[in-house]
């Protein structure tokens, strides 16, 4: 069951520019486990939602079946929501997003939810790079059914059932970058400063976004010799680089060395942190990705931060070249073509 938070509030709560407070954003109360990695990640959409002053109504959040799943219950009560079948969560979206182009669309899943049963769903979103954010909130074993091993779960990990993981780990990165997905990153639940610029930068971008979540499960999968854990994250977690998000206003410029670090100040007198990246390290450098994701899997490093990104993508409406104004608010009018029209469409496969 659910249980409604009380609908009161401070009326000297600050508000962003649209109006809204950041209570407006929160959903009814998590009935997760106390502790569980997944309401970090529902606090992060919440604070991402605010900060964008995104209409509540303008976003569609959609999900599958697991613990993940269940958590759009817990934020933006007030925008759009589908929970579907498991594993197909991904269809779903395309069939919303191909009708109405104009919300912004965000699945939630999770590790047994992509890696498994909707695996066939997973490559596929990709490879039509649909405009839409997926998190994956990932934490190794399937803990709406009492913490069997998922298809992510680490080689030799142990969980709550004490039995070594016998198979190899499907890595949904690595898959995602090999397919050639337009944005890739990965984050941890308990890092809030690097995950909410992700899903900041994620929900801007124009195309597939993944954001793999490592989410510990502290009920069946956050023992001592789980990779999935909180220490053993934390632990062996690698930063590809400090992030932060700037949204679009008047162009702030600032020139400084490589390797060097400088506080800009932003338009609503927020500070900002800019470390200029290492010559190494090209988040527009697929097979550079792959190379760092590799090496860190070589060294038991964890890599988080913006793996990958590719600025002049095209999503699934500009591959298909559809109109301008969202199919399910054209009328009888727009699809009714006139004769000529049809004779030109016919002279055109002569």
């Amino acid at each position: 069951m659910s249980f409604i938070k009380p609908t009161f509030g401070h009326p000297a709560l600050p508000k962003n520019k649209v109006g809204y407070r950041k209570k407006d954003y929160e959903g009814v109360i998590s009935t997760l486990c106390a502790g569980c990695g997944h309401d970090s990640i529902s606090a992060a959409i919440v604070q991402t939602c605010y900060d964008l002053s995104i209409e509540p109504h303008r976003l569609a959040k959609l999900s599958g079946i697991g613990c993940s799943s269940k958590t759009p219950t817990y934020f933006l009560s007030n925008s759009h929501g589908f929970n579907s079948v498991h594993g197909r969560m991904p269809s779903v979206t395309t069939g919303a997003n191909l009708a109405n182009k104009d919300l912004i669309y965000m699945g939630v899943s999770g590790d047994g939810d992509s890696a498994s049963i909707g695996m066939g769903q997973f490559v596929h979103v990709i490879r039509r790079n649909l405009n839409m954010v997926y998190i994956v909130m990932n934490n190794g074993c399937y803990g709406l059914t009492k913490g069997q091993d998922s298809a992510t779960a680490d080689f030799g990990s142990i969980s709550k059932t004490g039995v070594p993981t016998s198979f190899q780990a499907i890595d949904l990165v690595g898959l995602a970058l090999e397919l050639k997905a337009s944005f890739v990153a990965r984050s941890f639940s308990g890092d809030k400063q690097q995950l909410v610029p992700l899903i900041k930068l994620a929900m801007t971008h124009p195309g597939f976004a993944l954001i793999d979540v490592i989410s510990p499960c502290v009920t069946f999968n956050n023992g001592a010799k789980s990779t999935k854990s909180y220490s053993f994250v934390r632990d062996h977690i690698e930063a590809t680089s400090a992030l932060d998000f700037v949204p679009k206003e008047e162009e702030i410029t600032v020139n400084y060395q490589e390797g060097q670090s400088l506080e800009v100040e932003l338009h609503d007198g927020s500070i900002v942190r800019l470390n200029k990246l290492a010559k190494d390290w090209n988040p527009r450098d697929r097979q550079s990705a792959l190379n760092r994701l590799q090496k860190a899997k070589n060294e038991g490093e964890i890599l988080t931060g913006l793996l990958y990104m590719d600025t002049e993508t095209k999503d699934l409406h500009r591959l298909l070249n559809t109109v301008d104004t969202p199919l399910n608010q054209l009328r009888e009018a727009d699809l009714t073509p006139s004769i000529e029209a049809l004779e030109r469409i016919n002279q055109s496969f002569r």
